[in-house]
């Protein structure tokens, strides 16, 4: 049952934390089951599970977990620094505003890194004009924390021979292998290769209290019904409200961390439902709002003593933005495929992980099947058709009628280099809904990452031909202009000079301040974060509540 607790605002909570997502859902949890009072701060409304929908015009084109898309929230992008930012049709950083952040809408697929995700930097030397660099942390101590993923959180698989070492088996087995699962199967044996199982952050089978996956297919983009997605909305927040020390403080749009005299935080300033500003005042603050919003809560709370941005010394806030590049091809099947119906992936592709200096440039990755967007009609019929059908008419719905039940993609997730240019800014000129300054993205692709982007698309041609595909075709592969995956912007690190936080999350900076979210990334991995993120904020937890114990914040 929800805790009713609300606490006095002119009262310094123990722990103001700012987000709800894959790390602040997991904060709040340990740190309100430890006995620490925790307000929990989401811009987004408190959605439940019945209040999610198969809506697909309302969640995919018109951001309905998203916050409502570019013209409310005013975002611009510009691929070089050089250039005027221009606001977008479609919303060029993607996350959801809602209690449990982009956890609630995300694919769930859930890959682990890997050891050499963690120092690949030692192992490979620098790459020239990048800021490509070792994680202060290894996978060793990471490791128990991805255990706690997986039995708390809730992931379905099995292990694969490409996968990291593992200190316990998956909770539960994996989701049943899907059409595109079996001719991905079947493609990587006749070419030499082996697709094995993808984890899930959906549960295969009843964990924790909480109901299995229906199959219902509506898992990219959209909430779940019933449960089974392993956001922290259904694994770790009612927990956390359970304690009787989590207060949920949704529809609150924080816009300032201020300081003392000291230059600790001391209050968090935030707009409440009504367009209110209100103001919480706190002992010690966790920013886990995702790679851009929290990049921009530090730029947005600059002072005399802070005169670039919170936390903001080295200058690297914001900088070195990562999305993980993609590509992907489709195929058409003689026979039915089906493959709308349940989760997105079941199998993938691991030979191609590490990068490899034969291939004349840096990067490795995963190549899965799924139907991508011919997982819902709309979707299908706008991005999914070839490109030398006809956009209307006759043959255009012919097309889509014959096409829905047999078509799959092929789909290449690689790495993003670190880079200065890519970068989270204050528009000068926007402010979102409620007054604050626009997010300006400005982000060009390392040619390295868009090679092997390439490197992996043309493999999925072959894997195309190798299942028997009666048609396929490559979808273009260009500079992205936006994305979710929302890496980089305030990076761990031992040196504070290049770096925003240490390897404890805490600032280099003001010590009762710590930023734990995909933000806290040096590298971008190999494409699918959101394991790692919730990693780090259960290893994170365990140090906050280690410091806080002993009065060290």
């Amino acid at each position: 049952m929800a805790s009713s607790v609300t606490f006095d605002m002119r009262q310094p909570v123990d722990f103001a934390i700012i987000g709800s997502g894959s790390a602040g859902g997991i904060i709040a949890k340990e740190l309100s089951t430890a006995g620490f009072n925790v307000v929990v701060f989401e811009q987004g409304p408190y959605r439940k599970a019945q209040d999610f929908t198969h809506d697909e015009y309302s969640v995919l084109f018109n951001s309905e977990l998203l916050g409502g898309g570019p013209r409310i929230s005013g975002q611009t992008f510009r691929q070089y620094a050089s250039e005027t930012a221009e606001s977008p049709v479609e919303q060029p950083i993607r996350y959801a505003q809602t209690v449990g952040g982009s956890s609630v809408h995300f694919t769930a697929n859930f890959w682990r890194l890997r050891p050499v995700d963690f120092n690949e930097r030692s192992l490979l030397g620098s790459i020239s004009g990048t800021n490509f660099a070792d994680w202060p942390i290894s996978y060793e101590e990471l490791e128990p924390y991805y255990t706690r993923v997986d039995w708390e959180i809730g992931i379905s698989g099995a292990p694969g021979p490409y996968d990291a070492p593992r200190s316990k088996p998956f909770p539960m087995p994996p989701l049943p292998i899907k059409s595109s699962g079996v001719l991905l199967e079947k493609a990587a044996k006749a070419l030499g290769l082996q697709a094995q199982v993808e984890p899930h952050a959906i549960l295969s089978q009843p964990h924790n209290g909480r109901a299995a996956c229906i199959k219902c297919g509506y898992c990219m983009f959209f909430g779940c019904e019933v449960g089974a997605k392993s956001s922290t909305l259904a694994a770790v927040i009612p927990a956390a409200e359970a304690s009787g020390h989590c207060e949920i403080r949704a529809d609150s749009a924080v816009f300032r961390i201020e300081t003392d005299e000291k230059g600790r935080a001391s209050e968090v300033l935030y707009y409440d439902a009504d367009g209110n500003e209100q103001a919480q005042k706190v002992k010690a603050v966790i920013v886990s709002a995702n790679g851009a919003e929290t990049s921009r809560l530090m730029l947005m709370s600059a002072s005399e003593r802070h005169p670039d941005g919170l936390a903001n010394s080295s200058g690297f806030v914001g900088r070195n933005l990562m999305f993980n590049a993609h590509s992907a091809g489709d195929g058409v099947f003689e026979q039915p495929l089906n493959d709308y119906k349940g989760a997105q992936v079941s199998r993938i592709i691991h030979e191609f992980y590490e990068s490899d200096e034969k291939r004349g440039f840096y990067g490795g990755g995963g190549i899965d099947s799924r139907p991508l967007w011919s997982a819902t009609p709309i979707f299908h019929a706008l991005m999914g058709m070839p490109p030398d059908v006809p956009r209307w008419g006759k043959a255009f719905k012919d097309e889509i009628a014959h096409n829905f039940t047999r078509q799959m993609s092929i789909v290449g997730s690689t790495t993003s280099l670190a880079l200065d240019r890519n970068n989270i800014t204050l528009d000068p000129a926007n402010t979102d809904q409620w007054g604050r300054p626009s997010m300006r993205l400005t982000y060009r692709d390392h040619d390295d990452d868009l090679a092997m982007a390439k490197f992996l698309q043309d493999r999925a041609m072959e894997l195309f031909d190798a299942a028997g595909a009666t048609k396929a075709w490559r979808h273009p592969i260009h500079p992205t202009d936006g994305g979710e995956h929302l890496l980089g912007t305030c990076r761990m690190g031992d040196d504070p000079s290049t770096s925003v936080v240490d390897r404890y999350h805490r600032s280099h900076d003001v010590p009762n301040l710590f930023i734990c979210d995909g933000s806290s990334f040096v590298t971008s991995g190999r494409g699918q974060p959101t394991m790692t993120i919730m990693a780090l904020a259960f290893r994170a937890a365990h140090h906050i509540k280690i410091a806080a114990s002993a009065g060290e914040i």
